[in-house]
Protein backbone atom coordinates (compact mmCIF):
# COMPACT_ATOMS: atom_id res chain seq x y z
CA UNK A 1 0.00 0.00 0.00
CA UNK A 2 1.44 3.43 -1.17
CA UNK A 3 2.44 5.89 1.80
CA UNK A 4 1.99 8.55 -0.42
CA UNK A 5 0.81 9.40 -4.12
CA UNK A 6 2.74 12.41 -5.21
CA UNK A 7 5.64 11.51 -7.80
CA UNK A 8 8.70 11.60 -5.96
CA UNK A 9 10.95 10.69 -9.63
CA UNK A 10 13.89 12.25 -10.12
CA UNK A 11 14.78 13.13 -14.32
CA UNK A 12 16.98 9.97 -14.61
CA UNK A 13 14.23 7.49 -13.33
CA UNK A 14 11.58 9.26 -15.06
CA UNK A 15 13.59 8.45 -18.25
CA UNK A 16 12.93 4.43 -17.05
CA UNK A 17 9.25 4.67 -17.07
CA UNK A 18 6.40 4.82 -19.63
CA UNK A 19 2.47 5.52 -18.87
CA UNK A 20 1.17 4.08 -22.44
CA UNK A 21 -2.63 4.45 -23.76
CA UNK A 22 -5.54 2.62 -22.78
CA UNK A 23 -6.08 -0.57 -24.97
CA UNK A 24 -6.40 -4.24 -24.15
CA UNK A 25 -4.23 -7.16 -23.14
CA UNK A 26 -2.53 -9.13 -25.82
CA UNK A 27 -3.25 -12.64 -26.01
CA UNK A 28 -0.05 -14.42 -24.46
CA UNK A 29 0.43 -18.60 -23.07
CA UNK A 30 0.29 -18.69 -19.10
CA UNK A 31 0.60 -21.72 -17.13
CA UNK A 32 -1.33 -21.57 -13.43
CA UNK A 33 1.13 -22.18 -11.24
CA UNK A 34 -0.68 -21.01 -7.99
CA UNK A 35 -4.45 -20.32 -6.77
CA UNK A 36 -6.81 -20.06 -3.73
CA UNK A 37 -10.54 -20.15 -5.02
CA UNK A 38 -11.83 -19.59 -1.40
CA UNK A 39 -14.21 -22.21 -2.15
CA UNK A 40 -15.14 -23.28 1.03
CA UNK A 41 -12.01 -22.68 3.06
CA UNK A 42 -8.95 -20.32 2.76
CA UNK A 43 -5.54 -21.86 1.97
CA UNK A 44 -2.89 -22.36 4.62
CA UNK A 45 -0.18 -20.54 2.56
CA UNK A 46 -1.78 -17.16 3.74
CA UNK A 47 -0.38 -15.56 6.68
CA UNK A 48 -2.55 -13.38 9.10
CA UNK A 49 -0.86 -10.08 10.15
CA UNK A 50 -1.68 -9.24 13.52
CA UNK A 51 -2.10 -5.48 15.45
CA UNK A 52 -2.57 -2.02 15.59
CA UNK A 53 -0.20 0.58 15.43
CA UNK A 54 -0.84 2.33 12.38
CA UNK A 55 1.42 0.43 9.81
CA UNK A 56 3.71 3.34 8.63
CA UNK A 57 0.35 4.94 7.37
CA UNK A 58 -1.59 6.20 10.59
CA UNK A 59 -4.50 3.54 10.02
CA UNK A 60 -6.92 3.24 12.46
CA UNK A 61 -7.75 -0.10 12.38
CA UNK A 62 -6.24 -3.30 14.78
CA UNK A 63 -6.31 -6.42 12.22
CA UNK A 64 -7.10 -9.92 13.49
CA UNK A 65 -7.78 -13.03 11.79
CA UNK A 66 -11.30 -13.03 13.24
CA UNK A 67 -12.42 -9.91 10.59
CA UNK A 68 -11.34 -12.62 7.34
CA UNK A 69 -13.64 -15.29 6.76
CA UNK A 70 -14.66 -17.46 4.15
CA UNK A 71 -18.23 -19.08 1.91
CA UNK A 72 -18.40 -21.30 0.04
CA UNK A 73 -17.79 -19.52 -2.86
CA UNK A 74 -15.34 -16.64 -1.71
CA UNK A 75 -13.18 -15.01 0.78
CA UNK A 76 -14.82 -11.87 2.88
CA UNK A 77 -12.44 -9.00 4.65
CA UNK A 78 -15.11 -7.08 6.79
CA UNK A 79 -13.91 -3.98 8.26
CA UNK A 80 -16.26 -3.29 11.80
CA UNK A 81 -16.28 -0.31 14.47
CA UNK A 82 -14.74 -2.46 16.96
CA UNK A 83 -12.48 -1.12 19.76
CA UNK A 84 -9.17 -3.80 20.07
CA UNK A 85 -6.06 -3.05 21.38
CA UNK A 86 -6.35 0.71 21.18
CA UNK A 87 -7.50 1.27 18.31
CA UNK A 88 -11.59 2.00 17.03
CA UNK A 89 -11.87 -0.28 13.96
CA UNK A 90 -10.72 -4.00 13.46
CA UNK A 91 -10.21 -5.47 10.16
CA UNK A 92 -7.77 -8.13 8.22
CA UNK A 93 -4.56 -8.73 6.40
CA UNK A 94 -3.16 -11.68 5.19
CA UNK A 95 0.33 -12.54 2.96
CA UNK A 96 1.84 -15.34 1.49
CA UNK A 97 5.20 -13.94 3.21
CA UNK A 98 7.40 -17.15 4.30
CA UNK A 99 5.25 -19.62 1.53
CA UNK A 100 4.57 -18.47 -1.70
CA UNK A 101 7.02 -15.81 -3.22
CA UNK A 102 6.78 -15.11 -7.01
CA UNK A 103 9.26 -13.87 -9.41
CA UNK A 104 7.71 -12.54 -12.75
CA UNK A 105 3.84 -13.80 -13.79
CA UNK A 106 0.67 -12.72 -14.18
CA UNK A 107 -0.96 -11.93 -10.81
CA UNK A 108 -4.69 -11.05 -10.90
CA UNK A 109 -7.78 -11.05 -7.96
CA UNK A 110 -11.58 -10.81 -8.83
CA UNK A 111 -13.19 -8.81 -6.13
CA UNK A 112 -15.83 -6.55 -5.04
CA UNK A 113 -14.91 -3.63 -3.02
CA UNK A 114 -17.01 -1.60 -0.44
CA UNK A 115 -17.50 2.36 -0.57
CA UNK A 116 -17.43 4.58 1.74
CA UNK A 117 -15.00 7.15 3.28
CA UNK A 118 -12.09 6.16 4.84
CA UNK A 119 -12.14 2.64 3.32
CA UNK A 120 -9.06 1.73 1.94
CA UNK A 121 -8.82 -1.84 0.68
CA UNK A 122 -5.73 -3.35 -1.71
CA UNK A 123 -4.35 -6.38 -3.18
CA UNK A 124 -0.60 -5.76 -3.12
CA UNK A 125 3.24 -7.35 -3.57
CA UNK A 126 6.14 -6.76 -1.52
CA UNK A 127 9.35 -7.69 -2.18
CA UNK A 128 10.56 -11.03 -0.08
CA UNK A 129 13.55 -9.47 1.31
CA UNK A 130 12.19 -6.76 2.93
CA UNK A 131 13.35 -8.27 6.10
CA UNK A 132 17.12 -7.58 5.50
CA UNK A 133 16.39 -4.55 3.34
CA UNK A 134 13.55 -2.70 4.93
CA UNK A 135 10.37 -0.64 2.53
CA UNK A 136 11.06 0.41 -0.14
CA UNK A 137 14.56 -0.66 -0.86
CA UNK A 138 12.50 -3.72 -0.94
CA UNK A 139 10.11 -2.53 -3.71
CA UNK A 140 6.65 -2.80 -3.87
CA UNK A 141 3.76 -3.40 -6.91
CA UNK A 142 -0.06 -2.31 -6.21
CA UNK A 143 -2.10 -4.28 -8.20
CA UNK A 144 -4.87 -2.65 -7.02
CA UNK A 145 -6.06 0.20 -4.46
CA UNK A 146 -9.09 1.90 -3.86
CA UNK A 147 -10.04 4.80 -1.55
CA UNK A 148 -13.22 6.44 -0.07
CA UNK A 149 -16.05 6.32 -2.40
CA UNK A 150 -14.21 7.16 -5.26
CA UNK A 151 -15.31 5.96 -8.96
CA UNK A 152 -11.45 4.42 -9.78
CA UNK A 153 -8.76 2.11 -8.44
CA UNK A 154 -5.11 2.68 -8.64
CA UNK A 155 -2.05 0.93 -9.69
CA UNK A 156 1.25 2.18 -8.48
CA UNK A 157 5.05 0.43 -7.89
CA UNK A 158 7.10 2.04 -5.11
CA UNK A 159 11.26 1.62 -4.74
CA UNK A 160 14.32 3.29 -3.67
CA UNK A 161 15.87 5.73 -6.18
CA UNK A 162 17.85 7.57 -3.11
CA UNK A 163 14.92 7.61 -1.00
CA UNK A 164 11.25 6.95 -1.83
CA UNK A 165 10.17 6.59 -5.35
CA UNK A 166 6.58 5.81 -7.02
CA UNK A 167 5.09 5.87 -10.07
CA UNK A 168 1.45 5.11 -10.65
CA UNK A 169 -1.93 5.32 -12.56
CA UNK A 170 -5.84 5.25 -12.56
CA UNK A 171 -8.32 4.33 -13.83
CA UNK A 172 -12.20 4.57 -13.91
CA UNK A 173 -14.47 1.64 -12.90
CA UNK A 174 -17.37 0.39 -10.58
CA UNK A 175 -15.21 -0.74 -8.13
CA UNK A 176 -18.57 -2.07 -6.29
CA UNK A 177 -19.47 -4.49 -9.01
CA UNK A 178 -16.98 -7.48 -9.43
CA UNK A 179 -14.10 -6.80 -11.62
CA UNK A 180 -10.28 -8.81 -12.69
CA UNK A 181 -7.61 -6.88 -11.16
CA UNK A 182 -4.17 -8.09 -12.81
CA UNK A 183 -0.54 -6.99 -13.59
CA UNK A 184 1.52 -8.93 -16.27
CA UNK A 185 5.26 -8.00 -15.12
CA UNK A 186 8.50 -9.28 -16.98
CA UNK A 187 11.61 -8.50 -17.01
CA UNK A 188 11.01 -5.71 -19.02
CA UNK A 189 7.58 -3.98 -17.98
CA UNK A 190 4.95 -4.44 -15.27
CA UNK A 191 1.37 -3.26 -16.64
CA UNK A 192 -1.92 -2.83 -15.26
CA UNK A 193 -4.91 -4.79 -16.29
CA UNK A 194 -8.86 -4.30 -15.66
CA UNK A 195 -10.99 -6.96 -17.39
CA UNK A 196 -8.54 -7.39 -19.36
CA UNK A 197 -7.77 -3.76 -20.71
CA UNK A 198 -4.58 -1.96 -19.98
CA UNK A 199 -4.21 1.42 -18.58
CA UNK A 200 -0.89 1.50 -17.22
CA UNK A 201 2.89 0.06 -17.55
CA UNK A 202 6.31 1.10 -16.06
CA UNK A 203 9.60 0.24 -18.07
CA UNK A 204 11.42 -2.16 -15.76
CA UNK A 205 14.48 -3.51 -18.25
CA UNK A 206 17.60 -4.55 -17.09
CA UNK A 207 18.80 -5.70 -13.94
CA UNK A 208 20.06 -2.54 -12.34
CA UNK A 209 19.81 0.50 -11.37
CA UNK A 210 16.76 2.12 -9.72
CA UNK A 211 14.59 -0.45 -10.77
CA UNK A 212 16.49 -3.34 -9.65
CA UNK A 213 13.88 -4.12 -6.88
CA UNK A 214 11.54 -5.75 -9.45
CA UNK A 215 14.05 -8.28 -10.53
CA UNK A 216 13.45 -10.42 -7.69
CA UNK A 217 10.71 -12.19 -5.99
CA UNK A 218 7.64 -10.99 -3.97
CA UNK A 219 4.91 -12.13 -2.43
CA UNK A 220 1.46 -11.75 -2.02
CA UNK A 221 -1.12 -9.33 0.64
CA UNK A 222 -4.55 -8.62 0.91
CA UNK A 223 -6.21 -6.22 2.90
CA UNK A 224 -8.91 -3.49 3.61
CA UNK A 225 -7.58 -0.62 5.44
CA UNK A 226 -9.62 2.20 7.64
CA UNK A 227 -8.48 5.59 7.45
CA UNK A 228 -4.75 6.70 7.17
CA UNK A 229 -2.55 9.40 5.21
CA UNK A 230 -4.04 8.72 1.98
CA UNK A 231 -7.64 8.21 2.26
CA UNK A 232 -7.80 10.64 5.37
CA UNK A 233 -8.69 9.91 8.80
CA UNK A 234 -12.46 10.80 8.77
CA UNK A 235 -14.33 7.37 9.10
CA UNK A 236 -18.19 7.41 7.79
CA UNK A 237 -18.97 4.25 10.47
CA UNK A 238 -22.37 4.34 8.53
CA UNK A 239 -20.44 2.54 5.90
CA UNK A 240 -19.67 -0.03 8.44
CA UNK A 241 -19.37 -3.11 8.69
CA UNK A 242 -17.67 -3.20 5.14
CA UNK A 243 -16.59 -5.94 2.93
CA UNK A 244 -14.12 -6.64 0.50
CA UNK A 245 -15.35 -9.78 -1.24
CA UNK A 246 -12.72 -11.79 -3.48
CA UNK A 247 -13.89 -14.49 -6.00
CA UNK A 248 -10.25 -16.09 -6.11
CA UNK A 249 -6.04 -15.06 -6.54
CA UNK A 250 -4.37 -16.74 -9.00
CA UNK A 251 -0.71 -16.69 -10.29
CA UNK A 252 0.45 -17.78 -13.96
CA UNK A 253 3.76 -17.80 -14.81
CA UNK A 254 4.53 -17.67 -19.01
CA UNK A 255 5.45 -20.94 -20.47
CA UNK A 256 6.30 -22.10 -24.04
CA UNK A 257 4.25 -25.55 -23.50
CA UNK A 258 1.58 -25.45 -21.15
CA UNK A 259 -0.01 -29.01 -21.03
CA UNK A 260 -2.11 -29.95 -23.90
CA UNK A 261 -4.16 -32.83 -22.01
CA UNK A 262 -5.33 -33.57 -18.34
CA UNK A 263 -6.85 -37.38 -17.69
CA UNK A 264 -8.93 -37.41 -14.36
CA UNK A 265 -9.85 -40.65 -13.05
CA UNK A 266 -13.62 -40.71 -11.98
CA UNK A 267 -13.23 -42.34 -8.90
CA UNK A 268 -10.40 -39.43 -8.04
CA UNK A 269 -14.07 -37.29 -7.63
CA UNK A 270 -13.55 -34.65 -4.64
CA UNK A 271 -17.16 -34.78 -3.05
CA UNK A 272 -20.30 -36.77 -5.48
CA UNK A 273 -24.13 -37.52 -4.79
CA UNK A 274 -25.37 -41.23 -5.28
CA UNK A 275 -22.56 -42.90 -7.15
CA UNK A 276 -20.31 -46.22 -6.05
CA UNK A 277 -16.97 -46.91 -7.37
CA UNK A 278 -16.34 -50.38 -8.86
CA UNK A 279 -13.28 -52.67 -10.34
CA UNK A 280 -13.20 -51.37 -13.93
CA UNK A 281 -12.09 -54.39 -16.92
CA UNK A 282 -9.89 -51.51 -18.15
CA UNK A 283 -7.71 -52.02 -14.69
CA UNK A 284 -8.15 -49.88 -11.58
CA UNK A 285 -11.87 -48.48 -10.86
CA UNK A 286 -14.68 -46.75 -12.42
CA UNK A 287 -17.50 -44.99 -11.43
CA UNK A 288 -21.09 -46.91 -11.84
CA UNK A 289 -24.47 -46.85 -10.48
CA UNK A 290 -25.21 -43.96 -12.08
CA UNK A 291 -28.86 -42.58 -11.57
CA UNK A 292 -30.37 -39.50 -12.85
CA UNK A 293 -29.52 -36.71 -10.40
CA UNK A 294 -26.39 -37.80 -9.20
CA UNK A 295 -23.31 -36.06 -9.81
CA UNK A 296 -19.20 -36.03 -9.39
CA UNK A 297 -17.30 -33.09 -8.84
CA UNK A 298 -13.54 -32.52 -8.98
CA UNK A 299 -11.46 -29.66 -7.58
CA UNK A 300 -8.67 -27.47 -8.97
CA UNK A 301 -9.12 -28.20 -12.84
CA UNK A 302 -6.41 -26.19 -14.85
CA UNK A 303 -7.42 -24.86 -18.48
CA UNK A 304 -4.29 -23.03 -18.78
CA UNK A 305 -5.58 -20.80 -21.83
CA UNK A 306 -8.53 -19.55 -23.33
CA UNK A 307 -10.22 -20.89 -26.39
CA UNK A 308 -11.12 -24.33 -27.58
CA UNK A 309 -10.80 -27.62 -25.49
CA UNK A 310 -11.98 -31.14 -26.08
CA UNK A 311 -13.56 -32.93 -23.45
CA UNK A 312 -14.18 -36.62 -23.56
CA UNK A 313 -15.50 -39.41 -21.52
CA UNK A 314 -14.65 -42.99 -21.22
CA UNK A 315 -18.24 -44.68 -21.21
CA UNK A 316 -20.33 -47.95 -20.43
CA UNK A 317 -23.96 -48.38 -20.80
CA UNK A 318 -26.33 -51.13 -21.85
CA UNK A 319 -28.97 -48.83 -22.88
CA UNK A 320 -27.32 -45.35 -22.96
CA UNK A 321 -27.70 -42.09 -21.53
CA UNK A 322 -26.97 -38.61 -21.38
CA UNK A 323 -24.52 -36.71 -18.84
CA UNK A 324 -23.67 -33.07 -18.81
CA UNK A 325 -20.68 -31.40 -17.75
CA UNK A 326 -19.89 -28.05 -15.67
CA UNK A 327 -18.00 -25.06 -13.82
CA UNK A 328 -18.08 -23.74 -10.31
CA UNK A 329 -21.12 -25.99 -8.97
CA UNK A 330 -22.91 -24.86 -12.53
CA UNK A 331 -22.42 -21.48 -12.69
CA UNK A 332 -21.21 -22.30 -16.30
CA UNK A 333 -22.58 -24.96 -18.52
CA UNK A 334 -20.44 -27.28 -20.66
CA UNK A 335 -23.34 -28.52 -22.53
CA UNK A 336 -24.58 -32.28 -22.37
CA UNK A 337 -23.00 -35.52 -23.98
CA UNK A 338 -25.14 -38.15 -24.99
CA UNK A 339 -23.59 -42.10 -23.70
CA UNK A 340 -24.70 -44.47 -26.44
CA UNK A 341 -25.41 -48.02 -25.89
CA UNK A 342 -22.17 -49.95 -25.47
CA UNK A 343 -23.52 -53.54 -24.99
CA UNK A 344 -22.56 -54.02 -21.57
CA UNK A 345 -21.72 -52.64 -17.96
CA UNK A 346 -17.83 -52.84 -18.73
CA UNK A 347 -17.92 -52.55 -22.76
CA UNK A 348 -15.82 -49.23 -22.95
CA UNK A 349 -16.22 -46.18 -25.71
CA UNK A 350 -15.34 -42.85 -26.00
CA UNK A 351 -17.70 -39.78 -26.71
CA UNK A 352 -16.44 -36.48 -26.45
CA UNK A 353 -18.02 -32.66 -26.47
CA UNK A 354 -15.81 -29.14 -27.73
CA UNK A 355 -16.05 -26.34 -25.88
CA UNK A 356 -14.59 -23.08 -25.54
CA UNK A 357 -13.46 -22.11 -21.83
CA UNK A 358 -11.48 -18.95 -20.58
CA UNK A 359 -8.06 -20.10 -18.42
CA UNK A 360 -8.01 -20.66 -15.17
CA UNK A 361 -8.95 -23.32 -12.68
CA UNK A 362 -12.27 -24.54 -11.60
CA UNK A 363 -13.83 -27.10 -10.09
CA UNK A 364 -15.39 -29.34 -12.74
CA UNK A 365 -18.75 -31.16 -12.21
CA UNK A 366 -20.20 -34.11 -14.46
CA UNK A 367 -23.68 -34.41 -13.72
CA UNK A 368 -26.50 -37.20 -14.84
CA UNK A 369 -29.20 -36.21 -16.84
CA UNK A 370 -29.95 -39.46 -16.98
CA UNK A 371 -29.06 -42.29 -15.68
CA UNK A 372 -27.83 -46.14 -16.80
CA UNK A 373 -23.76 -45.72 -17.25
CA UNK A 374 -20.49 -45.94 -16.01
CA UNK A 375 -17.15 -43.36 -15.96
CA UNK A 376 -14.00 -44.97 -15.99
CA UNK A 377 -12.09 -41.26 -16.87
CA UNK A 378 -12.53 -37.78 -18.14
CA UNK A 379 -10.14 -36.38 -20.49
CA UNK A 380 -9.92 -32.72 -21.24
CA UNK A 381 -7.33 -31.22 -24.15
CA UNK A 382 -6.59 -28.10 -25.39
CA UNK A 383 -6.90 -26.70 -28.62
CA UNK A 384 -7.41 -29.92 -30.32
CA UNK A 385 -8.90 -33.13 -31.52
CA UNK A 386 -9.57 -35.87 -29.02
CA UNK A 387 -6.81 -38.59 -29.27
CA UNK A 388 -8.24 -42.22 -30.33
CA UNK A 389 -8.23 -44.22 -27.97
CA UNK A 390 -7.56 -47.96 -28.30
CA UNK A 391 -9.32 -50.59 -27.34
CA UNK A 392 -12.75 -49.20 -28.00
CA UNK A 393 -15.57 -51.34 -27.75
CA UNK A 394 -18.36 -49.16 -29.87
CA UNK A 395 -18.09 -46.25 -32.06
CA UNK A 396 -18.95 -43.05 -30.13
CA UNK A 397 -22.36 -41.64 -31.18
CA UNK A 398 -21.83 -37.90 -32.15
CA UNK A 399 -22.94 -35.63 -29.45
CA UNK A 400 -26.40 -33.98 -29.46
CA UNK A 401 -28.57 -32.36 -27.31
CA UNK A 402 -31.52 -34.26 -26.14
CA UNK A 403 -33.85 -31.76 -25.45
CA UNK A 404 -35.99 -33.78 -23.15
CA UNK A 405 -33.24 -33.85 -20.56
CA UNK A 406 -31.58 -30.19 -21.21
CA UNK A 407 -30.44 -28.63 -17.90
CA UNK A 408 -33.09 -26.73 -16.34
CA UNK A 409 -32.96 -23.03 -16.74
CA UNK A 410 -32.71 -21.26 -13.37
CA UNK A 411 -32.13 -17.58 -12.98
CA UNK A 412 -30.65 -15.24 -11.05
CA UNK A 413 -27.66 -18.24 -10.34
CA UNK A 414 -26.10 -17.59 -8.04
CA UNK A 415 -29.09 -16.34 -6.16
CA UNK A 416 -29.99 -14.40 -2.54
CA UNK A 417 -33.74 -14.27 -2.78
CA UNK A 418 -36.54 -15.59 -5.48
CA UNK A 419 -34.73 -18.56 -8.10
CA UNK A 420 -36.67 -18.64 -10.89
CA UNK A 421 -37.06 -21.85 -12.45
CA UNK A 422 -38.54 -22.21 -16.24
CA UNK A 423 -40.59 -25.46 -16.59
CA UNK A 424 -42.50 -27.15 -19.23
CA UNK A 425 -46.05 -26.66 -19.20
CA UNK A 426 -49.03 -29.12 -19.86
CA UNK A 427 -48.13 -31.52 -16.50
CA UNK A 428 -47.86 -31.26 -12.51
CA UNK A 429 -44.42 -31.15 -11.55
CA UNK A 430 -42.79 -31.52 -8.53
CA UNK A 431 -39.60 -29.18 -7.30
CA UNK A 432 -37.40 -30.21 -4.82
CA UNK A 433 -34.24 -28.85 -3.45
CA UNK A 434 -31.59 -31.05 -1.52
CA UNK A 435 -28.48 -29.84 0.18
CA UNK A 436 -24.66 -31.49 -0.80
CA UNK A 437 -25.29 -33.93 1.97
CA UNK A 438 -29.07 -35.25 0.24
CA UNK A 439 -31.38 -33.59 2.82
CA UNK A 440 -34.65 -31.82 1.31
CA UNK A 441 -34.64 -28.90 2.57
CA UNK A 442 -37.77 -27.32 -0.20
CA UNK A 443 -40.47 -28.69 -1.50
CA UNK A 444 -43.34 -27.38 -3.82
CA UNK A 445 -45.69 -28.18 -6.03
CA UNK A 446 -46.60 -26.92 -9.63
CA UNK A 447 -49.57 -27.11 -11.18
CA UNK A 448 -47.97 -27.10 -14.76
CA UNK A 449 -50.24 -23.91 -16.08
CA UNK A 450 -47.35 -21.43 -15.71
CA UNK A 451 -44.62 -21.59 -17.74
CA UNK A 452 -42.70 -20.83 -14.63
CA UNK A 453 -42.42 -21.43 -11.03
CA UNK A 454 -40.80 -18.97 -8.11
CA UNK A 455 -38.84 -20.59 -5.16
CA UNK A 456 -37.93 -18.30 -2.01
CA UNK A 457 -34.53 -19.49 -1.24
CA UNK A 458 -34.07 -16.74 1.02
CA UNK A 459 -33.65 -18.80 4.35
CA UNK A 460 -31.51 -21.14 2.83
CA UNK A 461 -27.76 -20.99 4.35
CA UNK A 462 -25.12 -19.63 1.49
CA UNK A 463 -24.12 -22.72 0.23
CA UNK A 464 -24.49 -25.05 -3.02
CA UNK A 465 -27.95 -27.09 -3.22
CA UNK A 466 -29.69 -29.49 -5.84
CA UNK A 467 -33.14 -28.52 -7.56
CA UNK A 468 -34.78 -31.43 -8.98
CA UNK A 469 -38.02 -31.15 -10.99
CA UNK A 470 -40.34 -34.16 -11.62
CA UNK A 471 -43.01 -34.79 -14.85
CA UNK A 472 -44.46 -37.64 -14.71
CA UNK A 473 -41.71 -40.02 -13.84
CA UNK A 474 -38.81 -37.76 -15.55
CA UNK A 475 -36.68 -35.92 -13.21
CA UNK A 476 -34.14 -33.37 -14.36
CA UNK A 477 -31.58 -31.80 -11.48
CA UNK A 478 -29.63 -28.52 -11.70
CA UNK A 479 -27.14 -27.42 -9.14
CA UNK A 480 -27.90 -23.81 -8.05
CA UNK A 481 -25.48 -21.35 -5.55
CA UNK A 482 -27.26 -19.73 -2.71
CA UNK A 483 -25.22 -17.02 -2.05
Amino acid sequence: MKNLFTSLLGAGAAALLCLAAPTHAQAQTYQLVWADEFNGSISPDWVFETGGGGWGNNERQYYQRANATVTSTELQITARKQSVGGMPYTSARMKTQGTRQFTYGKIEARMKLPLGQGLWPAFWMLGANIGSVGWPACGEIDVMEHINSENKVYGTVHWDSNGHAEYGGNVITSPEAYHVYSVEWDASYIRWFVDGAKYHEILIQGGTGSTEEFQRPFFLLLNLAVAGNWPGQTVDEGKLPATMSVDYVRVYQKTSTPPSSTTIQAESYSAMNGVQVEACSEGGQNVGYVDAGDWLAYNNVNFPTSGSYTIEYRVASPSGGTLSSDLNAGSIQLGNTAVPATGGWQNWTTVSRTVNVNAGTYNFGVFAQTGGWNLNWIRITRNAAARETAGASATAAPNRLDEKAAPLELYPNPVQGVLNVRLTTGQPQQLTVTNLLGRTVLRQAHAGTQPAAQLDVTTLPKGVYLLSVETAGHVQTQRFVKE
